[in-house]
């Protein structure tokens, strides 16, 4: 193929591309923040990601220190943002796994950790 016919093609590449990277539901921020340091244990972690959730198929968990769940079970999805409430703990690492899926269909995963105590 000639050097000129390339350059078509590959922006056609490019744009299907970045149509597809926007089409999934990021992490955009956490409340704690992603490997923040917490004077005290939170009552709940809440996730804002870059597209609505699909409520149903989408949940987060959160271990303590201990290697313990400390979530109370099934989160809360609005719009864009997931709940979870926390029960109390201790000080040490936490652990966030989240899994959701995003209103068209595609799904994306990831965990980040924050600290509790001085």
């Amino acid at each position: 193929m000639q050097p000129s016919r390339l350059i078509p093609v590959a922006s056609l590449l490019l744009l299907v591309t970045a149509v597809e990277v926007r089409a999934h539901a990021f992490l955009d921020h956490a409340e704690p923040r992603v490997g923040n340091k917490v004077a005290t244990p939170p009552r709940q972690v809440t996730l804002w990601f870059t597209q609505k959730l699909e409520p149903a198929f989408s949940s987060v968990t959160v271990t303590g220190p201990g290697g313990q769940r400390v979530d109370t079970g099934k989160a809360r999805v609005s719009g864009e943002q997931m709940s979870v409430s926390l029960k109390p703990s201790g000080t040490g690492t936490y652990h966030v796994n989240w899994r959701v899926l995003s209103v068209d269909t595609h799904t994306t995963d990831g965990s980040f950790t924050f600290q509790v105590g001085q």
